[in-house]
């Protein structure tokens, strides 16, 4: 029952924080590392990622990849945890964390996402 509703938490969340990519698209520029070009697609596609991911953590046949997929993307997004860093957690004069709590992000945050999508391989 808790890995159901674990799962049914997962697909929520990456599926919501997808969407938030095309519905707040500009707090997710700001954070993306300066010497990756294109940040408007990189935001499009990685929101258009984890929607797709989301969505195949649903079905059973699918949900391995979903999960494998969710693993490989928070591996990819750890650049933009470590320029938040840089920066002094503020990345805007709207978006600005204390840099403790951009560590916590990053540490142990990033690793536990990536664990928790791992236990939903199967």
């Amino acid at each position: 029952m808790l890995k159901k509703i674990s799962l049914v938490l997962m697909i929520v969340l990456y599926i919501g924080a997808g969407l938030n990519h095309f519905i707040h698209p500009g707090g997710y520029f700001s954070i993306i590392p300066p010497y990756l070009p294109y940040p408007h697609f990189i935001n499009i596609v990685s929101g258009a990622i984890e929607i797709i991911l989301g969505i195949l953590l649903i079905f059973p046949k699918t949900r391995k990849f979903g999960a494998l997929g969710l693993v490989v993307l928070l591996v990819l997004f750890i650049p933009a945890h470590i320029y938040m860093i840089q920066k002094g957690g503020c990345m805007s004069e709207t978006m600005c964390w204390p840099v403790w709590a951009a560590w916590v992000r990053l540490f142990p945050l990033q690793f536990l996402l990536m664990w928790w999508a791992w236990c939903h391989r199967k």
